[in-house]
Parts: structure tokens; sequence; C-alpha cells
């Protein structure tokens, strides 16, 4: 069982039903799978482009990714249907929690002058997306090999539809997706570049 996982049922969850004052646990938020996917336009021209951000995109997540395909034609993107146009994982159970912690943990304190993502970006059904510019942050990638970015969707689904009740859950898994303001510049030595989460306020 991923360490997240286990935090959410013997901690989490008890704390969670106490803050919207439910005592049946079914009845509470849950994340029930993470979709992070890459929109790779320019494998229209350079065919290695997708293979090399699916290869990548698998060992980011620890899973095989799936090869999208057009599904219909668009003159003006010289896009025909059928053409490889974006590659895509979908985490549930324990990869899930693995993922989302080593997203946080390690990938979002890597990103430069990294103050925080949109606490807006929920979708009205409970669902939260955000979007990283490169692939490098994840310490899977080897900056040396790698020979372009890529940026990547990340889509939070929760077992609810209600954007409030999805943002506690959020707020309670304490590893998952900060606010704008928690952020504070490390102070130990030896660390450059590298912010460190501090709290967990508003979404």
């Amino acid at each position: 069982m991923a360490r997240l996982q286990e935090r959410y049922q013997k901690e989490i969850r008890g704390k969670l039903a106490e803050k919207l004052g439910r005592k049946n646990p079914n009845s509470l938020p849950r994340l029930q799978k993470i979709v992070v996917n890459m929109g790779v336009g320019k494998a229209l021209t350079d065919k290695n482009r997708m293979e090399q951000s699916a290869e990548q995109l698998s060992q980011i997540a620890g899973q095989k990714a799936l090869i999208c395909k057009a599904k219909i034609a668009v003159s003006g993107f010289r896009l025909r249907e059928g053409n490889e146009i974006g590659c895509k994982v979908t985490l549930r159970g324990r990869r899930m929690y693995e993922f989302l912690d080593r997203l946080v943990s390690i990938a979002l304190p890597r990103i430069r002058d990294f103050r925080g993502i949109n606490p807006k970006s929920f979708d009205g059904n409970g669902n939260y997306t955000m979007g990283l510019s490169e692939q490098l942050v994840f310490p899977e990638i080897d900056p040396d090999k790698a020979t372009f970015t890529q940026g990547m969707d990340i889509t939070f689904v929760t077992s609810t539809r209600n954007d409030d009740e999805a943002r506690e859950l959020l707020r309670f898994l304490r590893h998952a997706v900060p606010g704008r303001e928690i952020t504070a510049r490390s102070q130990q030595p030896g660390i450059r570049n590298q912010w460190l989460l501090t709290r967990w306020t508003d979404f």
C-alpha cells in the first residue's frame, strides 16, 4: 500500500468525516483516478517526438502510456483522422497515490520560482486540472538525454460533484494540490532553486 493511501485510510478519512459532518464513510469524497495526458502536436511533423513522449510519460507514471489518435480531420491544422496527436495514462489505486505523492513532494518543488498553482481550476463537478510546462521536473527523466521539453495536463477525478467537497479532500490529503501562497524558499545549505511546501491554505 502506498504511503499516502495508508495515511488517507488511517487519518485523513476520519478528519474529513468530522469536517463534513458525516458518519457514513462511503458518502465521503475520495480520489478515484488521476489522468495525465500530453498533447504532442509536433508529432505530425516529427514521428520520433510521439515515441519519445510516450516513453517518458510511461517512466513518469510507472505505467505504459496509451497513444491517442485524432477522431476527426482538421484541414487548418493539417490534421487527418487517425493521426497520432497525444498520449495519456490513467492511474488508480496504489499507483495513483504514489504518483500524487511524488508530484507534490518532489516534482512541484523542483519548478523554478514555484509559487503554487491556480486554486480556481476546478471544473464545477469536483475535478481539478493543473498543467506542467515541462516533463523535466520529474526525477525519472534524465535532462542530459532529453532532446525537447514537453508539457502535460494532470486531472484529479474525485467521487463528488461538489467543488467544495473536492477542495476539502485535497486539503486533507496534505500531499495533494497546493494553493498559490504556500511556498517558502529553503534556507538549508546545499539546496538551490528548491521550494518547500510550508502551509496548506486556500485553494
